[in-house]
């Protein structure tokens, strides 16, 4: 064994490779990409980097990139280009209208990047 050979694929390795690429840019089934997108994520942040083409969308916390550019598809009738996720923890936050403490939900978001020249329209 060589520390320093090259590593040679089967056809069978490549094929299967060649699969797994093509079911990440897979569809969502049918009627659930609303339940994968939840809402656009309406931020300063978000807002500013909507001009390089980078939009963010709140989704459901057990959705997956393959799952969230299938829905984004659907919906919207754009392909994205690469997808990033952010697991946003819950926070405990001081009551302003009684005394002690209240946790704010755990939430997910998604960076959604586009192609040039490709945009979504919200309203």
């Amino acid at each position: 064994m060589a520390l320093f050979g090259r590593k040679t694929v089967s056809k069978k390795q490549e094929q299967k490779l060649a699969r797994k690429h093509r079911a990440r840019t897979a569809p969502s089934a049918h009627g659930t990409a609303h339940e994968i997108i939840r809402a656009p994520w309406f931020s300063e942040k978000a807002l500013i980097i909507t001009e390089k083409g980078v939009y963010t969308f709140d989704v459901a916390p057990r959705a997956t990139k393959a799952a969230i550019a299938g829905a984004i598809k659907e919906i919207y009738n754009v392909e994205p280009r690469k997808i990033r996720i952010a697991n946003l923890p819950a926070k405990v936050k001081a009551m302003r209208t009684r005394r002690g403490e209240g946790s704010r939900a755990a939430r997910c978001k998604a960076y959604v990047y586009l192609n040039k020249g490709d945009t979504i329209q919200f309203a």
